[in-house]
């Protein structure tokens, strides 16, 4: 008989949310308990299975079933997260820090967990610092694939051969099946993920961009200030926020980020409910009780309240300025029951404080900062638009003397200007993948040339960067088609606006008069070969 205690609990997970493609994902669930069922030791696994899971049921399913090993079966996007869906039906991405948190609470309980996902190997390597044996996709996988995978895997715990024996048996079938993705899969262990104890420098170094910060820490002290700040994703938006910021924390003023990627989608459902929201969250910021109720009123229109809300309670209870910084303001760009509305009434704020009365008194207290990843897609009036008033900030890439500082800050003196000339003509001047080059380089775990020839495949320090990239390509036909014709052409491409605006915002091109050219060139060489 069984002893009840020795019987290894399994979770099933799957996601596949309305808009993802199409998976096999009920085949893939009914291979693994077919698979367990026959083998020999089948009264030693018990499964529980937990269909097109929605984020908030993960921790459920878990204390649920108080699993031993979780294996989750959908889709991924490199460090984007794993695609779920939320409480509306919209996909929600889950991102490696969330989910590790989320395993290290049950990490006493669970032994192993599966992630039969594309892409889902940086995820893994951040559970496997609390989980004991993780596995991930280093790249995408097929349906067949992952299928065959998943039979392997189980047929070798159902003979109990141990995590890691199971694992090479996946691996080897889907190599007997003929499909060339036998690589694909990765088992990241806790021991290993400890001993390798890869170079982490939490201390985010800052290189000033002149004479941008000047520019921003003059206009952030003028009564009514408004700082548009835009630039391509991972270009430094959000640092040099911080940086402004703080110089206004300096000045004593208050502060209150608001960060749109953090709203549900119910909140982005209707004009009311975010700027509800809105306003809770600058309260909250500023240690203030919401008082809602009390400042407003439904006499009033929708934009009128949350304009007296702020005169009449968040900027009246003090003579200091409040900074309200509005990050990941494009969010809203796909909202146009809230976009156009909420433009206006930034562009009221702002004009209402260049008032000499009582009223523009109060407001020119507020000093607003805005920033998106590129510009406004939806056509605005230009009389109720805030993007063509106050102090605009275009954050350019790295020059090649910034690129030098930020070396030298990284104690890589060593590395001399040709060296560092070879790196940017891979890369250009791009923040985020110089930074990336330069922590590994310090390491020493890699030399430039290594790094050079092995940066634009799936060997290379970029490749959870490029993938990522490749995921929002292949979710979005047109931006697939458009930046396929970019990078396999030798002159600029014209396309279409919003095809332009849009791989602008992801940081794929840069404009050459009115036509694209690639950002750099390890994104001509990667995607001329994955688009090709």
């Amino acid at each position: 008989m069984i002893n009840s205690n020795s019987i290894k609990r399994i979770l099933l997970l799957a996601a596949n949310p309305i808009g993802s493609k199409y998976l096999r994902l009920d085949e893939e669930m009914r291979e693994i308990q077919e698979g367990l069922k026959r083998s020999k030791n089948r009264e030693q696994y018990a499964i529980a299975v937990a269909p097109a899971v929605r984020y908030r049921d993960i921790h459920r399913a878990i204390l649920e079933h108080e699993p031993h090993i979780i294996h989750f079966s959908g889709h991924g996007a490199g460090e984007e997260g794993l695609l779920f869906e939320d409480e509306s039906g919209q996909v929600k991405f889950v991102d490696a820090e969330a989910l590790a948190g989320l395993f290290q609470l049950f990490s006493e309980q669970v032994e192993c967990v599966v992630l039969n996902a594309c892409y889902s190997q940086c995820q893994a390597q951040e559970i496997a610092q609390h989980i004991n044996h993780v596995i991930g996709m280093n790249q995408a996988i097929g349906d067949r694939a992952a299928i065959e995978f998943a039979v392997g895997f189980y047929d070798g715990l159902g003979a109990n051969k141990g995590y890691e024996f199971a694992y090479k048996l996946g691996c080897n079938l889907i190599r007997i099946a003929g499909i060339a993705e036998n690589l694909t899969p990765q088992l990241i262990t806790k021991r290993e993920t400890a001993l390798s104890n890869p170079p982490h420098d939490s201390r985010i170094i800052y290189i000033e961009r002149p004479p941008i910060e000047a520019k921003c820490y003059q206009a952030i002290i003028q009564p009514g200030a408004l700082i548009r700040i835009k630039a391509p994703q991972k270009m430094g938006k959000t640092l040099l926020l911080e940086k402004i910021l703080d110089y206004a924390r300096q000045q004593g003023y208050q502060t209150a980020k608001i960060d749109l990627q953090l709203a549900d989608i119910d909140i982005l459902d209707n004009l009311k409910t975010f700027l509800q929201w809105l306003c809770i969250e600058v309260a909250d910021s500023l240690d203030l009780e919401p008082k809602l109720d009390k400042h407003w009123q439904d006499i009033f229109g929708i934009n009128k309240n949350c304009t007296r809300y702020f005169q009449k309670y968040l900027l009246s209870i003090t003579d200091t300025p409040l900074v309200l910084a509005i990050d990941n303001f494009e969010r809203l760009f796909d909202y146009p029951n809230i976009f156009p509305q909420f433009c206006l009434l930034l562009r009221g704020w702002y004009e209402t404080a260049k008032q000499g009365d009582k009223i523009g008194n109060i407001w020119k207290k507020l000093r607003l900062v805005v920033v998106h990843s590129t510009e406004a897609y939806p056509s605005l009036d230009t009389n109720h638009s805030p993007f063509n008033v106050g102090t605009a900030i275009d954050l350019p890439e790295f020059t090649l003397q910034q690129v030098s500082e930020l070396a030298q800050q990284n104690e890589l003196r060593l590395l001399g200007e040709q060296s560092l000339m070879q790196l940017m003509a891979l890369v250009g001047g791009h923040p985020y993948l110089i930074q990336q080059a330069i922590t590994q380089l310090k390491s020493q775990q890699v030399t430039l040339e290594e790094l050079l020839k092995l940066a634009p495949t799936e060997q290379g320090i970029f490749s959870d960067h490029l993938r990522q990239q490749l995921w929002h390509l292949q979710h979005n036909s047109q931006l697939e088609l458009g930046y396929k014709q970019v990078v396999m052409a030798n002159a600029p491409v014209r396309l279409d606006t919003e095809v332009a605006f849009k791989l602008h915002s992801l940081g794929l091109v840069k404009h050459s008069s009115n036509d694209c050219v690639p950002s750099c060139d390890l994104y001509r060489q990667y995607f001329s070969t994955h688009l090709g």
